[in-house]
């Protein structure tokens, strides 16, 4: 009898035993499903801050572009407006006896009296076209490098949105991150009946049982939507530059006939057009990473949580 108690204490104690190592095993795997995940999604947090920087940039680029390109349009009407003043004066001159500096200043108050204080003569009026002729050229440099730049961040902004997503790895071990902390409860409930201390395990199951609710897709559908709109503004703003170069070129420019002029005209409002277009894109892009950073940053704390109670 005395050598059989033994047996039967160790039969109603196994039980217990494998319920412990149960319990042992369920926190082995939760570790080992769930550490690492933090610093992906770091990695991610840390690009989705660098795409706000890049499509920021492209957006202001873009929003300079559209402001030099409407100030543009101001000279070319004053510059058109000065042709046509040496041209009618030119045509008196033709028609009529060569007029005298007084008689152009007389024509020019008639004309326009927003020129009065600015321009007496001839040479003033033609001094104030060359001036104004350049400062277009220089303002259509500067739309179209702009315009240009609004273009490569938005491609740069285009990639790294199309990329920086949770891709089927990361999102395989959140998945089984979720399955061991199910496993690791059922191991809790058993153990906790068996009487033992269960505070550890139940601390790691909570932290990092909160993955079950994290909204993994919205990570996601706000990078899709940064690349969408990326991609929109690269489009935008590639086809702006070239025809805001093509406008801006002295063959375009001293084509002075009426085709010509209407066609450097309509080439001008194209590539504002496409300028506010690509600061709207480049916009976009920027609200959708900057909300992509928040939706990972959410993520990103359970992930801290999870794995400070792991360490």
């Amino acid at each position: 009898m005395r050598k059989i108690l033994p047996i039967i204490l160790c039969l109603a104690a196994c039980p217990a035993f494998a319920d412990a190592v149960a319990l042992e095993n369920a926190l082995r795997a939760t570790y080992m499903a769930c550490i690492g995940i933090n610093d992906e999604l770091s990695g991610l947090k840390t690009m989705a801050g660098i795409n706000t920087a890049v499509t920021s940039v492209g957006t202001a680029a873009g929003a300079g572009a559209t402001i030099v390109g409407i100030v543009k349009s101001s000279k070319d009407a004053k510059a058109e407006q000065l042709e046509e003043i040496l041209e009618e004066i030119r045509r008196k001159q033709q028609n009529l006896s060569p007029m005298t500096e007084l008689d152009v200043t007389v024509f020019l108050n008639e004309f326009n009296s927003g020129y009065e204080a600015i321009l007496h003569g001839t040479d003033e009026v033609a001094s104030e076209l060359e001036k104004t002729t350049k400062q277009s050229k220089s303002l259509g440099n500067w739309r179209t490098g702009l315009l240009a730049t609004s273009s490569a961040t938005n491609v740069a902004g285009a990639i790294i949105a199309g990329t920086n997503r949770i891709r089927g790895d990361l999102q395989s071990q959140l998945d089984s991150c979720v399955a061991t902390v199910d496993n690791l409860r059922d191991a809790i409930m058993q153990a906790r009946l068996d009487g033992y201390d269960v505070t550890e395990a139940q601390e790691i199951a909570s932290a990092c049982g909160e993955f079950e609710y994290a909204d993994i897709s919205s990570v996601n559908n706000r990078g899709t939507g940064a690349a969408i709109s990326s991609g929109v503004g690269a489009a935008t703003g590639l086809v702006g530059t070239i025809l805001s170069a093509t406008a801006n070129s002295d063959r375009t420019r001293n084509d002075n006939t009426d085709d010509g002029k209407q066609r450097e005209k309509n080439l001008n409002t194209a590539s504002n057009v496409l300028a506010g277009a690509t600061t709207a894109a480049s916009a976009t892009a920027t609200v959708f990473n900057a909300t992509q950073i928040n939706a990972i940053r959410r993520v990103s704390e359970i992930a801290e949580k999870c794995t400070g109670v792991l360490k």
